[in-house]
């Protein structure tokens, strides 16, 4: 395969909740705050911890989701190493005398991909974790994962409905081309965009893999995007949506963390305060609390718990200054409310 390097630009991504759309609203937002260091406490898609890389600011990603930890590796706190096409046609070449593993055929027949494609996603995870360099290997999860959203219908992984995109029939949503393209081209295009992507800003950014509330203390600004909880109390799960992603991570234990009651193979909850309506004030408290020797800047929804006036008078606890900021209305992917983007900024 032959890629060519054109200006460094974010991927194109499938994740649900993403700021991507919003990166240059948010900084117009908080360009003219005195800050350098950043910590993206609750990274995602890392949208906007790129977008800061790209201000010249010393950016910490962190998520608690170990395949969104790779892609800061990937994205944030590499900044040189690309896949060559070499690596490329390494990883998507089966070894001889390898005998590859079977977990993903095994496990889960006729539930997000054909048998075909699961033999081929077997083959590929345990090529990509044989990858000596961590930035090579960052890369290659990134496409990885940006490829299997981009065959599944919704992008998510929330039910089992490979029927959807098997059936012949006619349909008002979704781009059955795009789930038919064989997963080897959309590996290649990932692979290229996230090659794209890469570059150094002078500055030693990291990515890391923990709570935030175990992080240190020490950025001049925390940007916030916690799991977002709707007015009637409904949480956003990124596991439930992105276990089999986060299963790719951890291939070697996958079955262990499977909840195997569930229809689909989903991973057993995790105790999550930021979806837990009885708990995700006091949660924000503690967070706002922790942070409170940096510049606080929240990102939430209008139509979210608690509401925007609430996560003010929190944050007035522990900042002079709190000034709250309205993007547009606009629908997210599986809703039919309009909402508007909020950022509340406390210095």
């Amino acid at each position: 395969m032959q890629f060519e390097l054109l200006e460094k630009t974010f991927p194109t991504t499938r994740y649900q909740g993403s700021k991507l759309r919003f990166a240059n609203w948010i900084w117009s937002e908080i360009k003219n705050l005195k800050f350098h260091s950043v910590l993206d406490a609750f990274g995602g898609t890392a949208s906007i911890a790129y977008k800061l890389k790209k201000q010249g600011k010393k950016v910490t990603y962190n998520d608690i989701l170990k395949f969104n930890w790779y892609i800061g590796k990937a994205l944030i706190e590499n900044d040189k190493t690309i896949l060559t096409n070499e690596d490329v046609d390494a990883i998507l070449s089966k070894k001889p005398r390898v005998k590859y593993p079977t977990f993903i055929q095994d496990s889960f027949i006729d539930t997000y991909y054909t048998n075909e494609e699961n033999i081929w996603l077997d083959m590929v995870v345990y090529n990509i974790s044989k990858i000596k360099n961590e930035y090579k290997k960052a890369i290659a999860y990134f496409a990885l994962f940006q490829s299997c959203l981009a065959k599944r219908p919704y992008n998510l992984f929330h039910r089992k409905n490979l029927y959807i995109r098997l059936s012949d029939v006619d349909r008002s949503f979704g781009n059955k081309v795009t789930w038919d393209k064989p997963f080897v081209k959309h590996f290649c295009k990932f692979v290229e965009e996230a090659n794209n992507a890469v570059f150094s800003n002078g500055e030693a950014n990291k990515s890391l893999n923990h709570d935030a509330m175990e992080l240190d203390l020490d950025y001049d600004l925390v940007y916030v995007d916690t799991p977002y909880i709707s007015d009637d109390g409904g949480g956003t799960d990124y596991l439930e949506f992105y276990h089999f992603l986060e299963g790719l991570v951890n291939y070697n234990n996958w079955y262990e963390l499977i909840d195997h009651n569930s229809k689909h193979k989903k991973m057993q909850k995790r105790d999550n305060p930021w979806c837990d309506n009885t708990r995700i004030e006091k949660s924000f408290n503690d967070l706002f609390n922790k942070f409170k020797s940096s510049i606080i800047v929240v990102s939430y929804r209008s139509d979210g718990y608690p509401a925007i006036e609430v996560l003010e008078n929190i944050l007035k606890k522990y900042k002079n200054n709190v000034k709250t900021s309205i993007y547009s209305s606009h629908k997210y992917a599986l809703s039919k409310r309009t909402s508007q983007e909020v950022i509340i900024i406390g210095y």
